[in-house]
């Protein structure tokens, strides 16, 4: 979970790939409607995300695996939870200036720099109660991926 440009989807593939299970990109999910609004620089509103946070939590409990998704919310977050069971969150959480760098950087994506502000508005860091974990996110995805495969390995069965 995180922000735009917090490397969510580049973190999230190379974690399934080390786990063996499938990765599920959040960002295919969306339709066409909230794809539209957010190239148009329009922030979602709860009703566009809602559809898309069933059809992504519907997706992750018939697979399992990994999913790339913002769930910058509790209230989302929760809502996750209530769809699949035992689901855990890694924040991948980035200093605002390396992620405008990074958006700047990046081309062909539907999401235009100018919503970060009111993504890192939206943020609610994950709680202590809440399962799973922050991270800073400034170092190559590849260490990324191995200190969360390296948690998740270290979970207790079940």
């Amino acid at each position: 979970m995180g922000v735009s440009g917090s490397g969510k989807s580049t973190v999230g593939a190379l974690l399934a790939a080390r786990l063996g299970v499938p990765f599920l990109e959040g960002d295919d999910l969306h339709p066409a409607a909230n794809l539209a609004k957010m190239r148009a620089g329009i922030p979602l509103t709860d009703a566009d995300r809602w559809p898309w946070l069933a059809a992504a939590g519907a997706r992750l409990a018939a697979t399992g695996g990994v999913l790339s998704c913002s769930a910058l919310a509790l209230r989302y977050r929760d809502r996750l939870r209530e769809l699949v069971s035992g689901v855990l969150f890694a924040h991948l959480d980035v200093a605002r200036a390396e992620l405008a760098r990074r958006l700047a950087a990046r081309r062909g994506h539907f999401m235009p720099a100018s919503l970060l502000d009111s993504q890192l508005a939206a943020l609610e860091p994950l709680r202590p109660d809440e399962p799973g974990w922050t991270i800073p996110a400034s170092g190559p995805p590849d260490e990324l991926a191995a200190l969360l495969e390296s948690a998740v390995r270290s979970l207790p069965p079940g």
